[in-house]
């Protein structure tokens, strides 16, 4: 039998371009302390913590056009109806959508907008190569992955030793780069493939 070839794994930080000309969301502050107390307490977190609904709200004009990934938190990624149509059923395997209130009535039906709340938590960080997470933000800014212990059927998951950031598979940031172009930023944690060079600060402004 012939050995079957794949595609070199990597892993990803994903925000909102600055190349976009597409409007952003801020969560109140309610609603991102109340994801960020969720993150940070585990992947045995009882459902009763997790949040139900988040508010936000657009940061640019109203007529502006709206970004279907509009937020560059790195725990609570809001995907539009384009962004999670490109994923399918990978968003099942990472986690819970949670309705997003904006208060604008355009942003309902099939224009509403969902928090990803990323519910995959996986070891599958290689700490040994790694470098430890910031004591400030908990951030890592050098991150190797286990290749074999990355749940690439998810298109998005955390690690214990970072809970409060949210990695995407390669697979997945290459299908919303594809569907939502310059809206999209892209930066490159990680990769199998050694031409391939990570993104010097994938966590920083």
């Amino acid at each position: 039998m012939s050995e079957t070839h794949r595609a070199p794994l990597s892993v990803h930080r994903l925000l909102p371009s600055l190349l976009g000309d597409r409007a952003t969301l801020r969560l109140g502050d309610a609603s991102l302390d109340s994801v960020i107390r969720w993150c940070m307490s585990g992947a045995s977190a009882a459902d009763a913590d997790r949040p139900a609904r988040v508010a936000g709200t657009w940061s640019e004009d109203a007529t502006e056009p709206k970004s279907s990934f509009p937020s560059d938190y790195p725990c609570a990624p809001v995907l539009g109806s384009e962004a999670r149509a490109a994923l399918g059923d990978g968003l099942a395997a990472s986690g819970d959508l949670v309705p997003v209130d904006t208060g604008d009535p355009e942003d309902t039906g099939d224009g509403a907008y969902s928090l990803l709340l990323v519910t995959r938590v996986v070891d599958c960080l290689d700490v040994r190569r790694s470098s430890k997470p910031k004591r400030s933000t908990g951030e890592i800014t050098r991150a190797v992955f286990l290749p074999e212990a990355l749940p690439t059927a998810a298109a998005a998951f955390r690690v214990p030793e970072a809970p409060g950031a949210v990695y995407w598979n390669g697979w997945a940031a290459d299908l919303l780069t594809a569907r939502l172009g310059d809206d999209l930023e892209s930066r490159l944690c990680w990769s199998e493939d050694p031409a391939r060079t990570p993104h010097p600060d994938p966590w920083g402004f």
